[in-house]
Protein backbone atom coordinates (compact mmCIF):
# COMPACT_ATOMS: atom_id res chain seq x y z
CA UNK A 1 0.00 0.00 0.00
CA UNK A 2 2.93 2.31 0.62
CA UNK A 3 3.89 2.12 -3.07
CA UNK A 4 0.51 3.58 -4.13
CA UNK A 5 1.06 6.83 -2.24
CA UNK A 6 4.14 8.01 -4.20
CA UNK A 7 2.48 7.38 -7.57
CA UNK A 8 -0.61 9.35 -6.52
CA UNK A 9 1.61 12.21 -5.40
CA UNK A 10 3.55 12.15 -8.70
CA UNK A 11 0.37 12.16 -10.80
CA UNK A 12 -1.02 15.07 -8.79
CA UNK A 13 2.26 16.93 -9.07
CA UNK A 14 2.46 16.41 -12.86
CA UNK A 15 -1.14 17.49 -13.33
CA UNK A 16 -0.41 20.69 -11.40
CA UNK A 17 2.47 21.51 -13.79
CA UNK A 18 0.34 21.37 -16.93
CA UNK A 19 -2.00 24.28 -17.55
CA UNK A 20 -5.41 23.16 -18.79
CA UNK A 21 -6.26 24.06 -22.38
CA UNK A 22 -9.74 24.15 -23.85
CA UNK A 23 -10.29 21.13 -26.06
CA UNK A 24 -7.19 19.28 -24.87
CA UNK A 25 -3.49 19.58 -25.59
CA UNK A 26 -2.34 21.64 -28.57
CA UNK A 27 0.73 20.53 -30.43
CA UNK A 28 1.14 23.56 -32.70
CA UNK A 29 0.79 27.33 -32.61
CA UNK A 30 -2.39 28.88 -31.30
CA UNK A 31 -4.71 29.13 -34.32
CA UNK A 32 -6.33 32.27 -32.92
CA UNK A 33 -3.03 34.13 -33.31
CA UNK A 34 -2.37 32.77 -36.81
CA UNK A 35 -3.19 34.86 -39.89
CA UNK A 36 -3.03 33.46 -43.44
CA UNK A 37 -2.27 36.09 -46.06
CA UNK A 38 -3.26 35.54 -49.69
CA UNK A 39 -3.60 38.90 -51.46
CA UNK A 40 -6.10 38.84 -54.31
CA UNK A 41 -3.76 41.09 -56.29
CA UNK A 42 -1.03 38.43 -56.46
CA UNK A 43 -1.08 35.16 -58.35
CA UNK A 44 -0.45 32.16 -56.12
CA UNK A 45 1.29 28.89 -56.77
CA UNK A 46 -1.20 26.09 -56.08
CA UNK A 47 -0.86 24.56 -52.64
CA UNK A 48 0.95 27.49 -50.99
CA UNK A 49 -0.16 30.42 -48.87
CA UNK A 50 1.69 33.65 -49.66
CA UNK A 51 2.41 34.26 -45.98
CA UNK A 52 1.51 33.16 -42.49
CA UNK A 53 1.79 35.55 -39.56
CA UNK A 54 2.03 34.11 -36.08
CA UNK A 55 2.28 36.82 -33.48
CA UNK A 56 4.91 39.29 -34.65
CA UNK A 57 6.65 36.83 -36.99
CA UNK A 58 5.73 36.80 -40.68
CA UNK A 59 6.75 33.80 -42.79
CA UNK A 60 6.59 34.56 -46.53
CA UNK A 61 6.59 31.78 -49.12
CA UNK A 62 8.77 31.92 -52.19
CA UNK A 63 7.54 34.89 -54.21
CA UNK A 64 8.14 34.58 -57.94
CA UNK A 65 7.96 36.69 -61.10
CA UNK A 66 4.23 36.35 -61.81
CA UNK A 67 2.01 39.36 -62.33
CA UNK A 68 -1.48 39.67 -60.85
CA UNK A 69 -2.94 37.64 -63.73
CA UNK A 70 -0.44 34.80 -63.21
CA UNK A 71 1.62 35.67 -66.30
CA UNK A 72 5.40 35.29 -66.19
CA UNK A 73 7.22 38.64 -66.15
CA UNK A 74 10.63 38.97 -67.83
CA UNK A 75 10.95 35.73 -69.78
CA UNK A 76 14.65 34.79 -69.72
CA UNK A 77 15.61 38.02 -67.88
CA UNK A 78 16.89 37.47 -64.32
CA UNK A 79 16.91 41.19 -63.48
CA UNK A 80 13.28 41.70 -64.58
CA UNK A 81 12.17 38.56 -62.76
CA UNK A 82 14.05 39.56 -59.60
CA UNK A 83 12.41 42.99 -59.66
CA UNK A 84 8.94 41.39 -59.96
CA UNK A 85 9.60 38.72 -57.31
CA UNK A 86 10.86 41.31 -54.82
CA UNK A 87 7.95 43.66 -55.65
CA UNK A 88 5.59 40.77 -54.87
CA UNK A 89 7.51 40.10 -51.65
CA UNK A 90 7.21 43.78 -50.66
CA UNK A 91 3.44 43.63 -51.27
CA UNK A 92 3.02 40.58 -49.04
CA UNK A 93 5.20 42.14 -46.34
CA UNK A 94 3.14 45.35 -46.42
CA UNK A 95 -0.15 43.46 -46.11
CA UNK A 96 1.37 41.45 -43.24
CA UNK A 97 2.36 44.69 -41.46
CA UNK A 98 6.08 44.61 -42.29
CA UNK A 99 8.61 46.36 -44.53
CA UNK A 100 11.82 45.19 -46.21
CA UNK A 101 13.69 46.59 -43.18
CA UNK A 102 11.84 44.09 -40.96
CA UNK A 103 13.17 41.07 -42.88
CA UNK A 104 15.39 39.03 -40.59
CA UNK A 105 16.08 36.12 -42.99
CA UNK A 106 16.03 36.13 -46.77
CA UNK A 107 16.48 33.11 -49.02
CA UNK A 108 16.92 33.54 -52.76
CA UNK A 109 16.59 30.56 -55.11
CA UNK A 110 18.07 31.02 -58.60
CA UNK A 111 17.86 28.57 -61.49
CA UNK A 112 21.37 27.74 -62.75
CA UNK A 113 22.90 30.23 -60.31
CA UNK A 114 26.27 31.80 -61.02
CA UNK A 115 28.05 34.06 -58.47
CA UNK A 116 27.79 37.01 -60.91
CA UNK A 117 23.97 36.77 -60.60
CA UNK A 118 24.04 38.14 -57.05
CA UNK A 119 24.93 41.66 -58.16
CA UNK A 120 22.08 41.61 -60.70
CA UNK A 121 19.66 40.54 -57.97
CA UNK A 122 20.91 43.18 -55.53
CA UNK A 123 20.49 45.92 -58.15
CA UNK A 124 16.93 44.79 -58.86
CA UNK A 125 15.92 45.05 -55.19
CA UNK A 126 18.17 47.46 -53.27
CA UNK A 127 15.66 47.86 -50.40
CA UNK A 128 16.23 44.22 -49.48
CA UNK A 129 20.05 44.46 -49.60
CA UNK A 130 20.98 47.54 -47.57
CA UNK A 131 24.67 48.30 -47.10
CA UNK A 132 24.23 48.54 -43.35
CA UNK A 133 22.62 45.68 -41.41
CA UNK A 134 21.36 43.50 -44.27
CA UNK A 135 19.22 40.49 -43.33
CA UNK A 136 20.66 37.07 -42.70
CA UNK A 137 20.34 35.06 -45.86
CA UNK A 138 21.59 32.79 -48.56
CA UNK A 139 21.41 32.40 -52.31
CA UNK A 140 20.80 28.84 -53.44
CA UNK A 141 21.27 27.58 -56.97
CA UNK A 142 18.48 25.24 -58.06
CA UNK A 143 17.78 23.15 -61.13
CA UNK A 144 14.22 24.41 -61.55
CA UNK A 145 11.29 26.12 -59.84
CA UNK A 146 7.60 25.13 -59.69
CA UNK A 147 6.68 26.69 -63.03
CA UNK A 148 8.55 26.60 -66.36
CA UNK A 149 10.37 29.84 -67.14
CA UNK A 150 10.79 31.01 -63.55
CA UNK A 151 14.39 32.00 -62.82
CA UNK A 152 14.08 33.23 -59.22
CA UNK A 153 12.05 32.79 -56.05
CA UNK A 154 12.53 34.69 -52.78
CA UNK A 155 11.20 33.82 -49.37
CA UNK A 156 11.56 35.72 -46.14
CA UNK A 157 11.00 35.69 -42.43
CA UNK A 158 10.20 39.10 -40.98
CA UNK A 159 9.68 40.29 -37.45
CA UNK A 160 7.00 42.96 -37.39
CA UNK A 161 7.98 45.85 -35.18
CA UNK A 162 5.39 46.96 -32.65
CA UNK A 163 3.95 50.38 -33.19
CA UNK A 164 4.39 52.28 -29.94
CA UNK A 165 2.50 55.50 -29.51
CA UNK A 166 4.13 58.43 -27.72
CA UNK A 167 3.30 58.52 -23.99
CA UNK A 168 0.73 61.33 -24.25
CA UNK A 169 -1.26 59.38 -26.90
CA UNK A 170 -1.41 56.18 -24.84
CA UNK A 171 -3.45 57.80 -22.10
CA UNK A 172 -7.06 56.69 -22.07
CA UNK A 173 -9.36 58.73 -24.28
CA UNK A 174 -6.62 60.60 -26.09
CA UNK A 175 -5.76 60.25 -29.72
CA UNK A 176 -3.32 62.07 -31.96
CA UNK A 177 -3.63 65.85 -31.64
CA UNK A 178 -5.93 65.90 -28.56
CA UNK A 179 -5.18 67.17 -25.08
Amino acid sequence: MRSAVPSVVIVTLLAACVAPTPGGIRSGPDPIGTRYINPGTLAALPGFTHAVRIGSTLYVSGEVALDSMGRLVGVGDLRAQAAQAFANLATVLRIGGATPADVAKLTVYVVNYSPKDLETIRQAAPDFFPQRNPPAGIVIGVQSLPQDGLLIAVDATAVVRAMILPRDQRMEGRGPGTR
